[in-house]
């Protein structure tokens, strides 16, 4: 049996099985998910989907990966604080995942700044994480300065996306 003949069984088995629940689309209406929530809605949890609380998709989209800083700033603001709490719950919760945050500066100042200046972010976000309660062995982190923008240009739209920290959870650990 070819790699396409299984490909084609598979799908074909898919389809017979998203027809066979008749609340597929959660007919009834799940009070948890507002109009449009799509398929899935009311079949159950997608593991390591966005949905399913235990995924790293879950941590980046829901819970938010990311905290933004003020300009030449490492001081987490109550909105950062609020998004860390979040991630130290789930942290805390799912102990099999470990975590690296990245520290990011925008495009203004040297590079050599600008690497000390994404060191103090992460380890502004670190030392909040631990002092939530994630145990310290479970984090690293590092600088990338301005060499890895998520935006490219030169305002200040772009520099506040930019002049972030980033928390990346992987199980078993972060290469």
């Amino acid at each position: 049996m070819g790699i396409s003949t299984k490909a084609i069984l598979i799908v074909a088995a898919l389809a017979v099985a998203g027809c066979q629940n008749p609340d597929r689309f959660g007919a009834g209406g799940d009070p948890g998910m507002g109009a449009g929530a799509g398929a899935g809605a009311g079949t159950g949890i997608v593991p390591g989907s966005a949905n399913d609380p235990n995924s790293p998709a879950y941590f980046s989209q829901t819970i938010g990966d990311r905290v933004l800083f003020a300009v030449d700033q490492s001081t987490l603001s109550p909105a950062a604080q609020a998004t860390l709490s979040g991630q130290a719950q789930w942290l805390m919760s799912n102990p099999t995942y470990m975590a690296r945050i990245e520290g990011h500066a925008d495009e203004q100042g040297t590079r050599e700044y600008n690497l000390a200046l994404g060191a103090r972010r992460a380890n502004s976000v670190m030392e909040y994480l631990v002092a939530q309660g994630v145990a310290q062995n479970r984090l690293t982190f590092v600088s990338y300065g301005k060499e890895r923008p998520i935006e490219i240009c030169s305002t200040e739209e772009c520099y506040s996306k930019n002049r972030r920290a980033v928390t990346v959870v992987a199980a078993g650990g972060l290469g």
